[in-house]
């Protein structure tokens, strides 16, 4: 196993140029999302998760302004959003701004099931990370801010 030592990082650019490690990270986000993932009881997949959490977080957004937030096509994304529709979660009315389009809002069911979802996905990360010995578990913990870096679609 390779340690934070051997970590090759170009001292000008800060990239990191071990593919060990970077093969390793991408595998374990993998491995620790789809662990997450297992035993999710809302009958939703990731996409139609991921688009009622946005919608949840961002606000009523059009289709296409959606799609495009996500990385899907449209034609995907109408699919998604009709699920969710058909479950109440979310729910079309007509943009202000231009009566010819829609915007696709969240419902209260949905922010509900939205919350389940996230709360069940806590509770199994909370398990695993009991698990891990103290000083592994601070390291973790203090690696969340980078995290999120990465993870944000804007970067």
């Amino acid at each position: 196993m390779v340690g934070d030592a051997d970590v090759v990082t170009d001292v000008d650019t800060g990239v990191i140029e071990d593919d060990e490690v970077l093969a390793r990270l991408s595998v374990a986000l993998g491995r620790l999302t789809r662990t997450l993932r297992r035993g999710d009881e809302s009958g939703l997949g990731p996409g139609s998760i991921s688009a009622l959490a946005t919608l949840v977080r961002s606000g009523p957004m059009r289709l296409g302004d959606l799609a495009a937030r996500e990385g899907v096509a449209p034609p995907t994304l109408t699919r998604i959003v009709a699920l969710l529709e058909e479950c109440g979660y979310v729910e079309r009315s007509p943009d202000p701004a231009d009566r010819r389009a829609s915007l696709v809002s969240a419902t209260g069911a949905g922010e509900a099931v939205l919350s389940g979802v996230g709360g069940a996905r806590r509770s199994k990360l909370a398990q695993r990370l009991a698990g891990l010995p103290a000083a592994e578990r601070q390291r973790l913990l203090a690696a969340v801010r980078a995290l999120e870096l990465l993870a944000d679609d804007d970067a």
